[in-house]
């Protein structure tokens, strides 16, 4: 499932809700975010199918991203469980972002 979050509380019902969560914060603006959004959305769909997927415009909602401390564009947070795993920021390896979503969707859904 692949959502827009607009405010904490979708964010916070959407974490507690969703076994595996990936979080992108992106800016239409940074060359990048764009770049990088249809591959993340390719490999969450093909490799993870049971991970939900979320987008959040930083530069619309910049207290939203704050609140949930990132400061940079694009930034990647996953979820399992409800818990932050990791997060990574600016420049950003699909493989390695795969390979870091693997291990632990493995434990979750494996």
């Amino acid at each position: 499932m692949k959502t827009e979050i607009t405010t904490q509380s979708d964010l916070d019902i959407l974490n507690s809700n969703t076994p595996a969560l990936l979080l992108y914060f992106y800016n239409d603006s940074c060359a990048p975010c764009v770049a990088l959004r249809p591959k993340v959305e390719a490999m969450i769909t093909e490799e993870f199918p049971k991970m939900s997927h979320s987008y959040i415009n930083a530069a619309q909602f910049p207290e939203l991203a704050a609140s949930n401390g990132v400061f940079a564009s694009p930034t990647i947070v996953v979820f399992f469980e409800g818990k932050e795993n990791f997060r990574v920021s600016k420049y950003i390896s699909i493989d390695e972002l795969a390979g870091r979503i693997g291990r632990y969707y493995e434990m979750i859904f494996g």
